[in-house]
């Protein structure tokens, strides 16, 4: 008689040790029974891929259910499906076995194929494929008058175009089928020259006036050259291939401590920059609290009016530059001034950017000239007018005079019995005549003898 255990076993239930030894079957035994099959199967252990294997090797040696590989392929239905022909209940199309020509071959030669039998009497589909060159045709009359040359007859050139209508114009082929015994032997170069010389002539003499021609050119001197470089590339030695690699590695380092050079300079020549920008602005700022002193009697000084004038920049950057550069106008000035100054010079005749002439160079060199002499002779008279200020010799009080004395300044009256001094006059006559250096010299002896004689008396 059957035990529990063998009605367990038979319905492949699993239960405590308790019920399984005891032999007794539970009521949720009987009545969920998958349950007990998915917590088995849960329990079951799983295996990780190990660590160094990659992922598609690991999948060819277990699947989804943790079962071996099968030995031989089966038709299980598990994995990639391929979807399968769908075989209708059409007829199928007949085939016939039937001849065919080329097209594309000229001796009419007759082949067999498979082919279906709607299809039977159409052309050859693959015919379409035979592109052929247009070789152009000549008449003997054309021939005559714009094809004629002493170095090819008509029948060598007659020959050369039947070679290039049979071969496609394969110039290699052309040139090893050529009749080399009956005419003159002639390079590839030579075959090449003739022809499309005499494709340019006819194209030219036939084209349409009017009309934009694509006229073929070949250069035989350069094909020549270039072949004979490339024979000579090809027949190089190892020696003078190694030959050629030593000297590109040395001409790459030759240019690489080039650059290095040039960025060196480059920095040299910002560090040099920053140093001049650096001397001129502390030079600035030393002069700059000479004039912010204290002033005493502005009101009493004569107005000198300002300059208004455009301060061009200085080109202290090393290299070669352009004088045109030093005629551009700075960035301080605006778009509106340099507008005006242009409708200026566009108003009084003169040119943006003239150019200058030998008689031009000569004046603006005099110009400069006299201007530097005027501009030297201020400064001294300036020096000298503020001088005699301070000694008292002009008869005002001896302040410091920053400027030069107005035209309208008169000199002190003489004392009584002295009569009038000579160098005084001549001292205070800043618009006279430019000075000389034998004038200048003796102003300033005449002027350093009267301050003496003006510090004896009493």
């Amino acid at each position: 008689m059957a035990t529990g255990a063998d009605v367990r076993d038979i319905l492949e239930l699993g239960g405590p040790e308790g019920d399984a030894a005891s032999g007794t079957i539970s009521k949720k035994d009987i009545i969920n029974p998958d349950k007990k099959k998915s917590k088995k199967s849960s329990e079951t252990l799983t295996f990780k891929r190990p660590e160094g294997m990659h992922r598609e090797v690991y999948a060819l040696l277990y699947s989804d259910k943790k079962d071996a590989p099968p030995l031989l392929p089966s038709d299980t239905g598990q994995g990639y499906r391929t979807v399968k022909a769908k075989l209708g209940s059409k007829k199928v199309r007949p085939w016939k076995w039937m001849p065919f020509t080329n097209p594309a071959r000229k001796d009419g030669a007759m082949f067999f194929h498979w082919r279906r039998a709607a299809e039977e009497g159409k052309d050859y589909p693959f015919a379409r494929f035979n592109k052929t060159v247009q070789v152009p045709v000549y008449s003997e009359q054309e021939y005559q008058l714009y094809l004629h040359d002493d170095a090819w007859t008509k029948a060598e050139t007659d020959h050369l175009f039947d070679l290039s209508r049979r071969f496609d114009l394969r110039f290699v082929v052309i040139h090893d089928r050529y009749d080399h015994q009956q005419f003159k032997k002639r390079s590839v170069e030579d075959l090449k020259e003739r022809y499309y010389h005499i494709c340019a002539k006819l194209a030219n003499v036939r084209a349409v006036p009017g009309t934009d021609l694509k006229i073929p050119v070949f250069d035989a001197g350069h094909e020549r050259r270039r072949k004979e470089q490339l024979e000579r590339l090809y027949n190089r030695t190892p020696e003078q291939v190694a030959e050629e690699e030593y000297l590109l590695q040395e001409l790459r380092k030759i240019e690489a401590r080039k650059k290095e050079r040039e960025k060196r300079t480059q920095d040299l020549q910002k560090l040099i920059t920053a140093a001049d920008t650096t001397a001129e602005q502390r030079r600035t700022e030393r002069k700059a609290p000479k004039k912010k002193l204290p002033q005493k009697k502005e009101a009493e000084k004569p107005a000198v009016p300002e300059t208004a004038g455009i301060k061009f920049p200085d080109f202290k950057s090393a290299g070669v530059t352009l004088r045109s550069q030093r005629m551009k106008l700075p960035s301080s000035v605006g778009q509106k001034k340099i507008k005006a100054l242009e409708q200026m010079l566009l108003e009084l005749g003169v040119e943006l950017s003239p150019t200058p002439t030998e008689d031009d160079l000569v004046l603006l060199y005099e110009l400069k000239q006299a201007c530097a002499n005027c501009e030297y002779e201020l400064q001294m008279l300036r020096h000298r007018h503020e001088a005699l200020a301070r000694a008292g010799v002009l008869g005002g009080p001896a302040t410091p005079a920053s400027g030069p004395a107005p035209a309208s300044a008169e000199p002190a009256v003489p004392e009584p019995g002295l009569g009038p001094d000579p160098t005084k006059d001549t001292i205070i006559d800043v618009v006279g005549a430019p000075l000389t250096p034998n004038s200048r010299k003796r102003r300033e002896s005449a002027s350093s003898s009267s301050s003496v004689k003006k510090a004896k008396k009493p």
